[in-house]
């Protein structure tokens, strides 16, 4: 892949590279509907797809595969990215075109699922929906397998074969330098933090704090709240939430250590 300089017809050698002011200028004229600006953003972003490219290097995948299926990530990019986030595009792009590229691997490419199990986890899915409507209330998974006449087991593996593998650590939105990643959004009551904090005494510790910042940690580590559902209850955003969490957690550690 490291020494093909033309990929789809395209040299990559003479890829253009665009200053940040000119991103920004031709953005403008791509939301008032320029379709030429549009081109030309496109191009001068075509070196952030070879850049994530290079991440399959070792998936035996035809290159110009990948070049083909990372533009359509980052054309997915460029429809929905919203400069008023005040996030870089290269930022925003980047989860895009990876995702892009690991369906397309997962569904179609060196990462297979077998017909078969398409066709049990497709046949389950459509199954339950019909219950459910008919019913008036969701099947369980026994029900579903009595139904279809396939054993629960091999149901649950079909529907776990069909799902995407993703990375808690995979960034999901930057907010001025603090990054949002999926393991932020889960709530869960065993994880390690909230055992550091049931396994210590910390009320002296987190008397060390501002009001919002024990009210976060309480929401948190206590109740199990999702960083989603604590800036919704005290009115800020999630980003907020996240940096203050981290800052709040350092100051305890810091004191307990």
């Amino acid at each position: 892949m490291s020494y093909k300089v033309e990929i789809c017809g395209v040299n990559t050698a003479k890829l253009p590279l665009l200053k940040d002011d000119e991103k920004e200028a031709l953005f403008k004229r791509i939301e008032q509907g320029d379709l030429a600006a549009r081109d030309e953003y496109i191009r001068g972003n075509l070196r952030l797809v070879l850049s994530v490219i290079k991440r399959f290097s070792s998936s035996n995948e035809n290159v110009d595969d990948l070049f083909q299926i990372g533009c359509v990530g980052l054309i997915k990019a460029i429809n929905n990215f919203n400069p008023a986030m005040e996030v870089k595009f290269s930022t925003y792009a980047v989860p895009m075109i990876l995702g892009e590229i690991r369906r397309f691997l997962r569904d179609g490419g060196s990462i297979r699922v077998s017909r078969s199990l398409k066709d049990t986890a497709y046949k389950a899915i459509y199954t339950k929906e019909y219950m459910t409507r008919k019913n008036l209330k969701e099947p369980t998974m026994e029900e579903v397998a009595a139904e279809i006449g396939i054993s629960k087991e091999d149901i649950l593996y079909a529907l776990d074969a069909i799902q995407s593998p993703m990375s808690l650590y995979e960034p999901i939105y930057t907010d001025g330098g603090d990054t949002l990643y999926i393991m932020d959004q889960v709530s869960d009551k065993k994880s390690r933090e909230e055992k550091w904090i049931e396994n210590l005494a910390l009320q002296d510790a987190i008397q060390k704090l501002n009001e919002r910042e024990q009210e976060i940690i309480h929401l948190r580590f206590y109740e199990g709240k999702t960083q989603m559902e604590v800036s919704q209850l005290i009115g800020i955003s999630q980003a907020q939430v996240s940096r203050l969490e981290k800052n709040a957690l350092r100051i305890m550690r810091n004191y307990l250590s």
